[in-house]
């Protein structure tokens, strides 16, 4: 039983610092890529269309790619493998 509870605890210190860890990562490379494009923007306004289209297609892999940990993270939390594992 102490190994089902300490799987379990494990479990949720490694959710925490996937979806933590993810979340600060996605926020981060939005937030330079935004800067930098309003950058670009400033000096040559006449590729802001271009630019724009370029800068939201990265948006969502970035964001894509956090999701993609957070139901990573969703799958441990409700059909942790190691669990069935431990109790056959």
């Amino acid at each position: 039983m102490e190994q089902i509870a300490l799987i379990q605890a494990y479990t949720a210190l490694g959710l925490g610092l996937i979806i933590g860890l993810g979340a600060i990562g996605a926020c981060l490379g939005i937030g330079i890529m935004g800067s930098k494009f309003l950058e670009s923007a400033a000096r040559q306004p006449e590729l802001i269309p271009t630019l724009q289209g370029r800068m939201f297609l990265l948006a969502g892999l970035i964001d894509a790619a956090f999701l993609i940990g957070v139901a990573l993270a969703m799958f441990f939390a409700f059909a942790n493998p190691l669990l069935a594992a431990v109790k056959a």
